[in-house]
């Protein structure tokens, strides 16, 4: 039996126009859900990331700890992450989130790090000089500056977070709400 020539479904092709038109609201959840997971991770990497940058950076025998833990976690294959704190999350989208977050902390901590060590001392002094202390120095002086390689990390930690949020397809959490997902939720 063949297809009729104008059913691109049934022909199976590459490019089928019609299954983007009779499965858009599932395609669109989708895209939704891979979306709210890779934003939420890279956001709560971000909230752990740059409190650790700056630790590290205000004590230099912090730093190599840091990026080796962070550097350690990040060379974890994905499935090995997931099947590790799956114990601790359950079959759940916080299980993909919090591997998420672990992947992004690498690339985050290690920018946001450059970017702070690239403040020149100069900048930093001429501050100190001008009354400036350690917190105001931190959150008015030193941010501009780090900027460009905090964004660097970030769009990095964006792209890593978005290709590993397929991941949790397989794990089976990628049509679920933030809180559960049960053992047959899946991409369609």
């Amino acid at each position: 039996m063949t297809a009729p020539p104008d059913d691109c479904l049934a022909r199976n092709e590459w490019i089928c126009g019609e299954y983007l038109s009779t499965r858009r609201d599932i395609l669109l959840d989708a895209v939704g859900r891979h979306l709210q997971l890779t934003a939420l991770s890279v956001l709560i990497g971000l909230a752990l990331a740059v409190p650790l940058a700056v630790l590290a950076r205000r004590w230099g025998w912090a730093a190599g700890p840091a990026l080796a833990v962070t550097t350690i976690l990040y060379t974890i294959p994905s499935l090995a992450m997931f099947s590790l704190l799956l114990p601790v999350h359950g079959l759940s989208a916080a299980l993909v989130v919090a591997g998420l977050v672990l992947y992004s902390l690498t690339l985050l901590v290690r920018n946001i790090l450059a970017g702070l060590r690239a403040v020149p001392e100069e900048t930093r002094q001429a501050a100190r000089r001008m009354g400036y202390g350690p917190i105001r120095l931190l959150l008015t002086v030193e941010p501009p500056l780090a900027l460009p390689a905090a964004m660097a990390g970030l769009r990095i930690a964006t792209v890593s977070a978005v290709s590993l949020a397929t991941v949790g397809a397989i794990v089976g959490c990628a049509r679920s709400t933030v809180t559960s997902c049960g053992p047959r939720a899946g991409w369609a």
